[in-house]
């Protein structure tokens, strides 16, 4: 099987995380990802661990099923390179500044006059209407000014923090995906191209705000910002006799069960603080300590094996180390072990979801730089003398020059 995106043809502009792993995320449901890469190559090579240089850990699970193309875009021979391989795809994406896109004549009126019908999505920091438009924006950036590094300072009681993961980079990746798909659905029906944004703090403002706006979704406001369960200081993996335990009574049910388990069966009618979600949302700080001390009176084993049998929503804490041992990601074939061309044996992160009829193609390798560069120019068109000729003059590098330097 090809995948449910055979046939679509995407030009990948993009470097480092956000934009690269919007474009893998099209790769691994079987689009021909067609990446650009500066001649020195994209940046995210050179970051981690990596046994050799230019295939770091983070390069080589951000950019497989891609096809690698190491081009000068600042010179003039290298622009009409990719506009004559815009003119065979299908998507543009990228996330290099509007304003640089413009100054390398590889805006979208540039791109659309060679392509009507592509679907030109751009991945920015802000939206153009905006004063911030023109700015840098990076993850943590982000995190700060939608607010994420002070929910968690409101969370924990301690300093503003950044959440320990590239968050950002990768709910825009996704946004950036749907708008992809979405465009190339209208152009589908419709026969109709265009040029799509996707900005970092707008999709971010919308994924803290959807929990968070609470009393002010009024106007006037009937009560502050913030979602009293998510912020909860006591809302963490609770402490057993020996570890830690994940639990999540969530509806009326589980938690009835959960009293019945820790030997107070009565507690829900008893306690008026949490005889329904209404009452223990408004007291989740009484609730979530009073569950915190009863799960210190039991080991985790013995945690688990209960709140399974009541059917009660609960998981162990998994460190980093102990996540990659994890016997369902094991039996699911999420991760596994793979031989790379040039880089040995590497642990794969497979591809979240399953599909009856079209499954994902095998997953290919992350390319080393340039490794198709010469296959990309004859997809644009340029014959074997215009590509030797690129070669030369250093436009473009192949697996053959990028050695001899």
């Amino acid at each position: 099987m090809a995948g449910p995106l055979n046939g679509v043809r995407v030009l990948d502009l993009t470097s480092v995380l956000m934009g690269p792993f919007a474009t893998q995320l099209l790769g691994d449901l079987g689009a021909e990802i067609l990446k650009v890469e500066p001649l020195r190559g994209d940046d995210t090579r050179f970051t981690g661990h990596a046994r050799h240089r230019g295939m770091g850990a983070g390069f080589l699970n951000t950019n497989r099923n891609k096809k690698s193309i190491a081009l000068d875009l600042k010179s003039e021979a290298g622009r009409d390179a990719v506009l004559r391989l815009a003119g065979q795809c299908d998507a543009f994406v990228s996330n290099i500044r509007p304003k640089a896109l413009a100054r390398l004549g590889l805006d979208y009126a540039s791109v659309s006059a060679v392509r009507p019908e592509i679907v030109y999505v751009n991945l920015v920091g802000y939206g153009k209407r905006g004063r911030y438009a023109n700015r840098p924006a990076y993850d943590d950036l982000i995190q700060a000014v939608s607010g994420v590094a002070m929910l968690v300072q409101r969370a924990s009681g301690g300093e503003p923090r950044y959440v320990p993961l590239a968050m950002v980079d990768r709910i825009v990746g996704t946004a950036a995906v749907n708008a992809v798909l979405a465009g190339l659905l209208n152009c589908q029906r419709r026969g109709v191209g265009q040029e799509i944004e996707v900005p970092m703090f707008e999709t971010m403002a919308q994924f803290v705000l959807g929990d968070h706006l609470q009393g002010h979704a009024f106007v006037p406001p009937t009560g502050p910002t913030g979602y009293a369960r998510l912020l909860s200081p006591d809302r963490r993996p609770f402490a057993t006799r020996d570890g830690y335990v994940a639990i999540l009574p969530y509806n009326d049910n589980q938690w009835r069960r959960f009293f019945a388990v820790v030997g107070r069966p009565n507690l829900m009618e008893e306690d008026p603080r949490f005889v329904d979600m209404a009452s223990r949302t408004a007291n989740i700080d009484a609730l979530y300590a009073l569950v915190g001390a009863l799960l210190k009176e039991r080991t985790t084993a013995e945690w688990l094996a209960a709140l399974d049998a009541a059917d009660i929503p609960a998981m162990p804490l998994h460190t980093l180390d102990s996540l990659l041992d994890d016997p369902h990601l094991l039996e699911t074939g999420f991760l596994d072990i793979a031989e790379h061309p040039t880089e040995g044996a590497i642990r794969r992160i497979g591809v979240p979801s399953g599909w009856s009829a079209t499954p994902p193609p095998s997953i290919a390798p992350a390319p080393t730089l340039g490794q198709h560069s010469e296959e990309i120019l004859s997809i644009a068109g340029l014959s074997a003398a215009e590509i030797a000729a690129l070669v030369a003059r250093d436009v473009v590098r192949t697996p053959a020059t990028l050695k001899e330097r």
